[in-house]
């Protein structure tokens, strides 16, 4: 493949993004997670929703940090590679990620600093307010993120003036698009279950390592449980936003079928390998009508293929067709372990099901690799356009821009990206290898006075005792 200016600043801009929506992925979850926990210990009493709090609050603070930091290079990148993009979509992108500023940041500005440094200084209510209010400001960031990208996925409520600027015309169409408000509880839901696993995973840690049982159990259980509920409901809302891509981006729903010819019925291909040189796919699998009835809810429906539409209107098809099914295999993965995992709480039988625990524990990068194959899909598939069916991306681009200019930055961004996470992951590991305070622990739920346990400075197993 050739190297432009415009290649290495998709590129660029693909990287820049992927590293930085893994952190909003997992801290708009551990807000909310952190937010549970609080009203669980002021509900309860019990020591243990306090200790799990204290613990998660300081992988919170780090991540949310390292989400910041790594989140200010997208604004410079709109001006310095894409300044075509910004010059004439402007009057509505700006406003909308201005709003994120007046809503989301003045929120999470307000109330961060209550919930970091604040417990012992205000009451307890208010203490849990700050936390809620600290949660809704993750929520609204990710809402006019998502509004400002669905717009740009299936713009509405505009009109282009004669120098090519798109001027809002319909503010309320373009915030309560229909997309919008399908894809954002997709992505919201996306953070909880990737939280949830992370969660659920460092419990089973703690148990395959004998050591913080009750904490232990306590996450797995809780962790599983949230995603019992939540892995559905996903699921739900991924098939809306299939609806939406089908009727709305027909080119990018053929490119993730891997369907190159129109088919009445319309069969749906499982598994293959694309051949775009050739326009077909080779070692396909698939199973007859279930295209027409995933796509129309039809047995007879006619599905438009890709040789339906223009070459230069067609969307690459090996990224967008392998990352939806490994997406959807992530998901399907999660499901039967959080079923199998809740199930087996309420028998009393997890922490002792060590498989099913080391399951658990190595399921910790799913929620990651969903969001990003599902990030995959929606952006490459919706190429060759920045805003879909009116501004191609060759055309956003900034027109001066030179190879060596995007490569140095690339470089820089690299060397720069790396180098957080090396030193973000270190220490969130220790962090998490190091687990809650050892405190004196309840007999409670999940909570084996006969098993070893850890204690500060000794090696794990090491025996102690179980009491207030």
């Amino acid at each position: 493949m050739e190297m432009t200016a415009l290649f290495l600043s998709r590129l660029q801009f693909a990287f820049t993004i992927s590293f930085h929506i893994i952190f909003p992925a997992f801290t708009v979850g551990l807000a909310a997670w952190l937010t549970f926990l609080e009203a669980l210990s002021l509900w309860t009493g019990r020591p243990l929703y306090r200790r799990l709090f204290d613990f998660w609050l300081k992988i919170f603070a780090v991540a949310f940090g390292l989400g910041v930091v790594t989140g200010i290079v997208m604004a410079f990148q709109f001006g310095t590679n894409w300044s075509e993009l910004s010059l004439r979509t402007g009057p509505i992108q700006g406003p909308l990620l201005g709003y994120e500023s007046f809503t989301a940041f003045a929120l999470e500005a307000s109330f961060f600093g209550v919930m970091m440094f604040g417990r012992s200084r205000v009451p307890r209510w208010l203490y849990l307010f700050a936390c809620a209010m600290v949660t809704l400001g993750t929520s609204l960031s990710s809402f006019w993120i998502m509004v400002n990208n669905s717009w740009m996925q299936w713009p509405v409520g505009y009109e282009i003036d004669a120098s090519g600027t798109f001027v809002p015309t319909d503010w309320w169409a373009i915030v309560f698009s229909p997309v919008a408000w399908v894809r954002f509880p997709h992505m919201i839901l996306a953070a909880y279950l990737t939280t949830s696993f992370c969660v659920a995973a460092t419990g089973a840690w703690y148990l395959i390592d004998r050591r913080l049982r009750v904490e232990g159990v306590a996450m797995v259980r809780l962790g599983l449980g949230m995603a019992a509920i939540l892995v559905p409901v996903q699921l739900f809302f991924g098939h809306l936003t299939g609806d939406y891509v089908h009727d709305k981006q027909p080119a990018k729903f053929a490119a993730i079928e891997g369907r190159w010819n129109n088919e009445k019925p319309a069969s749906e291909i499982l598994i293959a390998l694309p051949d775009e040189a050739a326009e077909k796919n080779r070692y396909e699998i698939s199973i007859p009508y279930l295209g027409s009835i995933i796509g129309s809810m039809s047995l007879t429906a006619e599905e438009v293929g890709l040789k339906s539409f223009p070459v230069d209107e067609r969307p690459p098809v090996l990224i967008p067709f392998f990352a939806f099914r490994i997406m959807v295999g992530c998901g399907l993965l999660m499901l039967a372990l959080a079923w199998y995992g809740t199930w087996l709480g309420f028998e009393g039988k997890l922490p002792d099901r060590r498989w099913l625990n080391w399951c658990v524990f190595l399921s910790f990068p799913l929620g990651f690799i969903a969001t990003l194959t599902g990030w995959f899909t929606a952006e490459v598939g919706r190429q060759p356009w920045a805003v879909y069916g009116v501004l191609r991306t060759a055309d956003a681009v900034t027109p001066s821009l030179t190879v060596e200019q995007v490569a140095i930055s690339f470089i820089a961004f690299g060397v720069i990206y790396t180098s957080i996470a090396v030193a973000g992951i270190v220490y969130l590991y220790r962090m998490l290898r190091a687990g809650p305070e050892e405190t004196v622990h309840e007999i409670g739920e999940g909570a084996n006075p006969k098993r070893p346990l850890a204690v500060p400075g000794g090696s794990p197993g090491t025996p102690r005792d179980f009491t207030e």
